[in-house]
């Protein structure tokens, strides 16, 4: 896989991808690790939008127009099939898409 090659750090002199904790948060994140980055955006599918919390582990890569924020490293206490889906924020809220067509809400199930 591409990526996989990419965030190994194929190139040298270039930027690589590392493993940093967030240090501040708001419309762009402050991470620190091997190197410490600010101005680091976040990137996701269209439609979802997120704010790390500080003190989260996440993955930033390199890009032409700065570091993003590919996505955060472990979940909670997850108990998901292999397919699942399931949406969180750090207050508790959880909605869950199971394979079997249910979506739960906060463990409830909707219809």
């Amino acid at each position: 896989m591409w990526i996989s090659r990419y965030v190994t750090g194929n190139s040298l002199g270039r930027e690589s991808a590392g493993v940093g904790e967030v240090r501040s948060a708001g419309t762009k994140l402050s991470v620190s690790g091997s190197d410490d980055r600010a101005d680091v955006m976040t990137a996701a599918p269209y439609g979802i939008a997120y704010v790390p919390p500080v003190g989260t582990r996440t993955l930033v890569m390199p890009t032409d127009g700065g570091a993003v924020c590919m996505g955060v490293i472990g979940a909670p206490d997850v108990r998901l099939e292999q397919g699942e889906l399931m949406l969180y924020s750090s207050g508790g809220a959880r909605i869950v898409l199971k394979n079997d067509g249910r979506v739960l809400i906060n463990g409830r199930a909707v219809e």
